[in-house]
């Protein structure tokens, strides 16, 4: 039965494929896709885990058959029974097998994946006693991941589609089908670390039942270019695994099991989608000029080295953000052994100068907490409050100079082959930028201490806190420019957690005081010859490009894929005719509205 599910649009475009289910577990679970080689290693890994808690089961039998009536219930044993059996059932076992085997998913996913299958026909049960054996079944299931933990394989970056044979070709054509149609991932949550995971994915979309419209979940999306869905509350317990599933990112709904004439209408918006930007490619080596002369830099926000590639393709004629934190993701905080070291940093900023071919690149340091934790873990589950208000970003790298420092150092030394800028995030004292100053100072001097080779650096300040849009000329004393993280500025001014979805509706680029604020940044930079950009998702929208290009904005940072709808923006509009209507905008009390018709 068709049935639409409702979230908030965060990276447009249309997507038509099966649902793969990110299933939660109450501990932490890795989800990625194993090379065909792999295969046996990875069965093997599952039944090891399971002969090792058959014995462990065993054990806890035999302890209870020698213990008194009124030490040991006679229903603890029968439990223990009735794991056993769940533990060898074959439904349980041979379903984790087959997405080892058909969909090349590590042993982890795959058991997690077998249970959401198994609990649904528990689920679905007549029987109130075999219903209740589901939370048995994930018992037994959280016995097993605890023992296959510690014991994972090496990850394959790309997952390889297992090849249709002969023998598929005698099955049905709705189950055949399923090798060949696209795959589309629905989770309740990702973290940036899982995004980075499945970036080079075959994944056609994603929808998860969290985030809002600028969560970094939301902002990997947009780089990887793939239609998404965010905030969707319920849809990874409504949809199935191998459903199909239609993702529309322009909407923000997810359709599921469409009827033909749905799946033909939005397969005729796909193709409309991809022929426009077939059309908007012709613009990838067109100057970014107004139509009265007026030249506009257009820049790619990046997470890795390797995203340099596809801002090239895209024409962008710098590096206006490259998020460093990234390059952090997936460790362990409290273990410093595997935070990236000096020289790992280091070739990876001059693998990004390199690919950018002689253009810029700003490097943001590292701007961890809130809804981007190095280890994968909430820090609003665990600590029940709100990060982004509390040790992040500049504060948590200040509170940890010895790792600011090696971060420094690394981005001198990439300084060397060619031209960076270096961004700070979240400053709001100016004893934050003292002391900022002074550790640059430092990690300068250690290098020229060790005779190491090193460049000099552009200094620059992110404008995300109504307190530093308050303080311009202070900022402006220090540094060379500002970049405006409209982001965090919307969250911080609105008091909306930008990653919670029961307040998105509230989060709101066009308030008349965001964008106040923005202005006045630019109009102080301007005034002072300084250099500004936005960096935030306001800059890859091009509701808002008219309105930042007639506020003075010449310098825009987004993701790749966004840079030549906002090209076409640029091309066509006229900025001394976009002047007076851009301050009157400033004076109204319902901006979007004016943002709308034009």
């Amino acid at each position: 039965m068709t049935f639409v599910v409702h979230g908030l649009p965060v990276a447009r475009g249309i997507a038509i494929g099966r649902a793969v289910l990110v299933v939660s577990s109450r501990i932490d679970v890795a989800h990625y896709f194993i090379k065909p080689e792999q295969i046996e290693t990875e069965i093997d890994r599952v039944r090891m885990a399971r002969n090792a808690v058959a014995e462990e089961l065993q054990k806890l039998q035999a302890s209870v058959a020698l213990m008194g009536p009124n030490d040991a219930p006679h229903e603890l044993a029968a439990l223990l029974e009735v794991h056993q059996m769940l533990l060898q059932d074959e439904v349980l076992t041979g379903g984790v097998k087959h997405w080892i085997v058909e969909r090349l998913y590590n042993a982890e996913w795959a058991l997690t994946t077998q249970l959401e299958v198994v609990a649904r026909q528990f689920d679905e049960m007549e029987d109130e006693y075999l219903r209740e054996r589901k939370a048995d079944l994930e018992q037994v299931v959280e016995r097993l991941l605890h023992r296959m933990k510690g014991t994972a394989a090496v990850l394959a970056p790309t997952p390889p589609r297992r090849k249709r044979t002969a023998e598929d070709d005698d099955q049905d054509l709705t189950a055949a089908d399923a090798f060949d149609a696209p795959l589309v991932l629905i989770a309740h949550d990702l973290s940036p670390a899982d995004m980075l995971q499945f970036k080079k994915s075959v994944f056609a979309g994603f929808v998860t039942d969290v985030g809002g419209r600028t969560s970094h979940t939301a902002i990997v999306a947009r780089s990887m270019d793939i239609p998404a869905v965010v905030g969707a509350r319920s849809a990874s317990q409504l949809v199935r695994q191998d459903d199909w599933v239609i993702i529309d990112g322009d909407a923000g709904v997810m359709i599921v099991d469409p009827s033909p004439i749905i799946l033909a209408e939005y397969g005729f918006k796909q193709r409309q989608g991809d022929l426009e930007r077939g059309r908007l490619s012709r613009l990838r080596h067109k100057p970014a000029v107004t139509l009265d002369g007026q030249r506009v830099d257009l820049l790619a926000n990046i997470e890795m080295p390797e995203d340099t590639l596809g801002a090239v393709k895209a024409g962008a004629v710098g590096v206006g953000l490259f998020r460093s934190e990234f390059l952090f993701m997936g460790r362990e905080s409290h273990n410093l052994a595997r935070l990236p070291d000096e020289e790992e940093q280091y070739q990876a900023y001059r693998r990004a100068v390199d690919g950018m071919k002689g253009m810029p690149v700003t490097i943001r340091t590292i701007d961890v907490g809130a809804d981007k934790p190095l280890d994968g873990k909430s820090q609003r589950e665990e600590f029940h409050l709100n990060p982004a208000l509390g040790l992040r970003a500049i504060r948590w790298s200040l509170a940890d100079p010895a790792m600011f420092l090696t971060q420094l150092r690394a981005i001198l030394r990439a300084a060397a082959h060619g031209e960076i800028h270096l961004l700070i995030p979240m400053l709001a004292h100016v004893s934050e930028i003292r002391q900022t100053l002074s550790l640059i100072d430092f990690a300068r001097a250690e290098l020229d201490n060790r005779g190491a080779v090193h460049g000099n650096v552009k200094l620059g300040a992110m404008i995300e806190i109504p307190a530093a849009a308050l303080t311009l000329k202070t900022f402006l004393k220090y540094f060379d420019f500002l970049s405006i993280g409209t982001n965090d500025l919307i969250q911080y001014t609105l008091a909306i957690d930008r990653a919670d979805e029961s307040v998105a509706h509230l989060y709101d680029p066009a308030h008349p005081a965001v964008l106040r604020l923005v202005a006045d940044t630019i109009a102080e930079c301007r005034r002072q010859g300084k250099g500004v950009s936005v960096c935030g998702e306001m800059a890859g929208d091009v509701v808002f490009t008219r309105l930042l290009l007639g506020l003075g904005l010449r310098s825009f940072s987004m993701h790749p894929s966004q840079i030549l709808a906002v090209k076409q923006e640029v091309l066509r509009a006229d900025t001394s005719k976009l002047e007076g209507w851009a301050q009157e905008v400033l004076e109204m009390e319902n901006p979007a509205a004016a943002l709308v018709r034009t």
